[in-house]
């Protein structure tokens, strides 16, 4: 009981801060549910152990999660009620792909529910909501796939769009861990789906940075490090489903691994130039929405890491989780210097990004 008053607590402080403050919630403010979701579910957890999960500390973490999820979706109602709803999360066809934070940090959110609180059909129930909120999500996707092909949003395509396949896949461990027995073939083509699409986002976002004219520093978005967070979640969500065998997972998970590192060496390269273009404070501690993704796609590599037999999982899992939860402090640290100077601004994808 007293955690649900925490929870009422946490939500309705949450939701006056938004409304007192006057601020419109970016549509991939989701990813920061993710982050901090995935973190708690697959980093904490894993390393820690179930104990420590839920223990008090673990869930007042995933109490946290859970306001900030439910706030959000207040806000995002606001829009509704409002008339602003397609001018600030529609609109715009790059931006509207971040609504798949939307369905992937709620199926994070039912997770956490069903694991921290034993909400079996509650979380079902939310699973079911979910899933009709992924085919709307799906359908104007297409949509916006369609509208990349016309100058200029083509040109500003990056990692926000291999959301579809986050979301797809966060549907395949959400239905696998609220309900007993999924369909094979449900996993299969949800999975199946989220590979495609993934090819189909790559397509673009390929298309984009094959072209000479455009600067590491300025125009390598943040988010297209979703290439390998993508992937990992796509390895989770097969190995989870038990798709694939252990052999097969090990395998795709090399994979993934040589996809991280190509990613994140041209982030180190990137990071390299943004601090000599625009120095230390504009160009890596400034805060933007798209930095979430950042500790997303690393939680998610971790998680991933967690259930495969390699010679580097300890290296990994034993380095990994202080440069994840040192990033989400300092990602902590600059959401609230932003909210403090009332610096949140929409939409995302058309301003100079940070590197953290």
């Amino acid at each position: 009981m007293l955690y649900f008053l925490l929870l009422g607590f946490l939500f309705i402080g949450s939701v006056l801060f938004i409304i007192l403050k006057k601020i419109n919630i970016n549509t991939a403010a989701m990813a920061a549910v993710m982050a901090f979701g995935i973190v708690t579910q697959g980093v904490l957890l894993n390393f820690f152990g179930m104990p420590f999960f839920l223990g008090s500390f673990g869930k007042i973490l995933s109490i946290a999660d859970l306001a900030l999820w439910l706030a959000f979706l207040v806000s995002i109602g606001m829009t509704i009620l409002k008339g602003e709803f397609r001018r600030l999360h529609y609109a715009n066809p790059i931006n509207r792909f971040a609504i798949g934070t939307w369905v992937a940090g709620t199926s994070i959110c039912g997770i956490m529910f069903f694991r921290q609180f034993g909400a079996g059909a509650e979380a079902q129930a939310l699973a079911i909501l979910n899933a009709g909120l992924w085919v709307i999500y799906i359908w104007i996707s297409l949509i916006g796939f369609k509208e990349l092909g016309a100058a200029p949003f083509g040109r500003q395509a990056h990692g926000v769009l291999l959301l579809t396949t986050v979301s797809t896949q966060s549907l395949v461990l959400l239905f696998n861990t609220v309900f007993k027995e999924v369909p094979g073939f449900l996993n299969a083509a949800l999975i199946f789906t989220g590979f495609i699409l993934y090819f189909i986002s790559a397509r673009f976002i390929l298309k984009r940075y094959g072209v000479c004219g455009w600067n590491l520093s300025k125009d390598w978005n943040n988010t297209n490090c979703i290439f390998h967070g993508a992937l990992s979640i796509s390895g989770l969500a097969m190995f989870k489903s038990g798709l694939i065998d252990d052999q097969a997972a090990m395998w795709f998970w090399l994979a993934v691994f040589l996809v991280f590192i190509l990613v994140e060496a041209i982030e180190i390269i990137r990071l390299a130039g943004r601090i000599r273009n625009f120095g230390l404070k504009e160009g890596v501690f400034t805060y933007d929405v798209t930095q979430w993704s950042r500790i997303f796609t690393f939680a998610m590599f971790f998680t991933f890491t967690f259930f495969i037999e390699s010679p580097l999982q300890a290296i990994i899992l034993n380095t990994g989780i202080w440069i994840i939860l040192l990033l989400l402090v300092i990602e902590l640290y600059l959401s609230a210097d932003a909210l403090r100077r009332k610096h949140v601004r929409i939409p995302a994808g058309f301003r100079k990004e940070s590197s953290i």
